[in-house]
Order: C-alpha cells, then sequence, then structure tokens
C-alpha cells in the first residue's frame, strides 16, 4: 500500500482542489460481524480486513469512495442482527458484509435482499445457501462445509480413526458440516458411532460429553462455535485423550489463555482459506488498522468481499445493491476472459480503462458461479500445540 504525490515547483500560488467528478461514485455498505455471542473472536479479524480494504479504495482515489457502518450481529439466541440490519437500512447502504455465522445470516437473508440490498459472508458456509431463493443478492467468498467436511473427514480417516464421534451445534452451520464429515468419513471405511447435538445458549453439556465418551471412538470431531471453551475441558476431564480431538472454523482458535498447558496438543483441526502469514505484508497491515489483533481467521475474506463490491460498483457505474450484484461474477474472473489483477488499484485502472478483470485477492483465487459461491478454496489444516495455540501444518 502506498500513496504517491506530484510536486510542483515555482511560484505560482497553488491551485485549487478540483472538483470530483460527476461520475465518482460513493459506496456505503454496513457490517453485521459478531461484536459480542459465540463467534465474537471473530469479529476483530473481520472487521480489521473490511477496514483496511475500506482505507485502501478510498486512498486509491479511483472513481469510488467507500463509507462502512459497523454493526454487531450477535448470535442466534438474540435478536441483535435484525436490529442491526434494520439500523443499517435505514441509513441506506447497498452492501451489508455478514453475518459471520450461517445461523444469523439465515435470520436476516430476506431482510437484507428484500430490501434490494447486497448480503456478502466472509465466513457462511453452510451448503443450504447455495440454491436460497435470494434475487441473485447474496454471495459469500467462503467455500460451502461440502468442503471442509470432506477434507476433514478424510483427514481423521487418514490418521487412522475407525470410529468418530460429533458434538455437533444444532444449526444450519453445525448439521451441513457434520453431515458433509460423516459421509466422507463413512466412504473412507469409518463408522461414525456417536452424534450429540446441542442448541445455540445451551450451557450444560454433560449428557452429551457422558454419551460420547462412553462410545469410546477413535477421534472426536467437535463441530461448535466457543462452546468449546467449556466442551474440550469436559471431554479431557473425563479421560478422552485432547490429541484425538478434531476441531473446525468455527473454534478453532488460541486457547492459550483458557486451557492448562498441553491440554490439547497435537489436536488439529481445518480452516478455509490460504495462510495469512505467508501472503506478504498483508497481516502487518490489518495490525496496523487494529494493533490488539491475535485471531486473523476470516480477516481475508472480509477484507476480499469489500474489494469485490467496490469493484463490481465501478464496473456497474453504480452502487445500487442490484447492479452491483450483477457485476460480482464477472469481476471475479466468472466471464472467464477477464484480465488477471490482485490489489484494487490496478483493478480499478483496468476497469477504468474499459477492461473487465479477474481478481485474485488476500483470500486466494475468487471465481464465483452462478449461485454466489466460490468455485475454489483452500483448506488449512493446523494442529495444536503445548501452549494450546495452532501452527498451519498443510
Amino acid at each position: 500500500m502506498g500513496a504517491s504525490a506530484l510536486v510542483l515547483s515555482g511560484c505560482a500560488p497553488a491551485a485549487e482542489e478540483p472538483a470530483a467528478p460527476a461520475e465518482d461514485l460513493t459506496l456505503k455498505i454496513g457490517t453485521i460481524l459478531p461484536q459480542s455471542g459465540a463467534l465474537a473472536f471473530l469479529g476483530p479479524p473481520e472487521e480489521a480486513g473490511v477496514a483496511l480494504a475500506v482505507q485502501e479504495v478510498n486512498e486509491a482515489d479511483l472513481g469510488i469512495t467507500v463509507e462502512a457502518i459497523y454493526r454487531d450481529s450477535g448470535d442466534t439466541t438474540t435478536d441483535t442482527a435484525t436490529v442491526s440490519v434494520t439500523d443499517l437500512l435505514s441509513q441506506d447502504v447497498t452492501a451489508i458484509v455478514g453475518a459471520a455465522s450461517s445461523g444469523v445470516s439465515f435470520t436476516v437473508i430476506d431482510q437484507i435482499v428484500g430490501a434490494g440490498v447486497v448480503q456478502f459472508s466472509p465466513a457462511n458456509t453452510s451448503p443450504d445457501f447455495t440454491n436460497y431463493d435470494d434475487n441473485g443478492l447474496y454471495w459469500r467468498n467462503a467455500p460451502s462445509d461440502l468442503l471442509q467436511g470432506e477434507v476433514l473427514g478424510n483427514l481423521i480417516a487418514e490418521e487412522g480413526a475407525a470410529t468418530l464421534g460429533m458434538l455437533v451445534l444444532n444449526d444450519a452451520y453445525g448439521t451441513g458440516l457434520a453431515g458433509a464429515l460423516r459421509a466422507t468419513f463413512e466412504a473412507a471405511g469409518g463408522e461414525v458411532v456417536a452424534e450429540e447435538l446441542f442448541n445455540e445458549g445451551d450451557t450444560s453439556f454433560d449428557a452429551q460429553v457422558s454419551a460420547l465418551t462412553a462410545a469410546a471412538p477413535d477421534a472426536i470431531a467437535v463441530i461448535t462455535f466457543d462452546q468449546a471453551k467449556v466442551v474440550v475441558p469436559a471431554l479431557v476431564g473425563a479421560g478422552y485423550p485432547g490429541s484425538q480431538l478434531y476441531f473446525v472454523d468455527g473454534n478453532l482458535a488460541d486457547y492459550s489463555a483458557d486451557f492448562e498447558p498441553g491440554l490439547i496438543e497435537g489436536a488439529k483441526g481445518t480452516l478455509p482459506g490460504l495462510d495469512i502469514s505467508s501472503l506478504g505484508n498483508f497481516q502487518d497491515r490489518l495490525l496496523e488498522v487494529d494493533p490488539e489483533l491475535t485471531e486473523f481467521s476470516y480477516a481475508a475474506e472480509s477484507y476480499d468481499a469489500v474489494i469485490l463490491l467496490a469493484l463490481a460498483a465501478l464496473a456497474a457505474g453504480s452502487t445500487e445493491g442490484v447492479d452491483m450484484a450483477s457485476k460480482l461474477q464477472e469481476v471475479s474472473g466468472g466471464s472467464g476472459d477477464g484480465e488477471k489483477c490482485t490489489d484494487f488499484a490496478s483493478c480499478a485502472q483496468i476497469i477504468a480503462d474499459g477492461g473487465v478483470i479477474d481478481y485474485d485477492g488476500a483470500s486466494g483465487p475468487i471465481t464465483f458461479d452462478e449461485n454466489g459461491d466460490p468455485t475454489e478454496a483452500t483448506i488449512g489444516i493446523f494442529e495444536y500445540q503445548a501452549d494450546n495455540t495452532f501452527v498451519r501444518i498443510n
């Protein structure tokens, strides 16, 4: 990221700043990302990704200015998301980034798309969004859990587990991921010997822990959000080895301040997205926006969501929701003949010159299909260390 300046020498007085051209666009977006609730640990990196993208689009000064209004999504135990969306729509946003939770998005998607506004989630993974009746206004750059479930199922089978237990959040995210995991694990010759459900807001997991440990599976997949902070110590305390637990994107987090050292050493988990530490100075740029960041999950996807919306607005010559939606597949390379570009400024210049772009961003190659789903994705595999932090191993 950088800025250039033209320095004029001489004695003439400085000219006044020219007025913005009439065709310059102003895009007002809202966010419904988790500032509270079971996914609150994802809120800071996601909001930092949005803020970094807004900053870079505005600094580029290439025909569009973005204004962001940040609101909380909460979780499915509250009506926070509905209140936030109502507020954002009253302020005439034409795109909303979020929610992170699939379950939360299902509570507001009709309200958003019914208003002709784009909903763009950086983290929704439920397969049920693919064919949802959304008037072409719902988009996401996180892959369906059909892919994450496949990667996780194969990982567990390849590591020698013949039997599997699952603790599953009973919502669109949890049951969708569990279904994909079960199908893959069973196709690999394994057997799911216990599947225990719980609901958002539950505080006691004694029955589920007892049933899972009684089944004595070779591995247990913990498909939760921050309920893992309660469930995981309970499983280990009941005698189940922490190293045989498998985490998912909803709970792959730094537990160094929550668990005793070594509690989950050797446990593994999956998370969509590239290794953010490999993305040049992207992590450093995020830390300039929010120096307190310790989690980076879905920051790149949130950043790319805003960049794609701004590029779609430029391509459409409009910030109306329907108009941007009509160009999102094109700017992602879905037309098949766009010019590759990897940052907002270079992409915007191609559009200004009359070209068609194929944007690949911080979250990796992005190409949308006709349903607003990404057609390619990377699922990382991570392993917990003795201090209960995780490192990428594949």
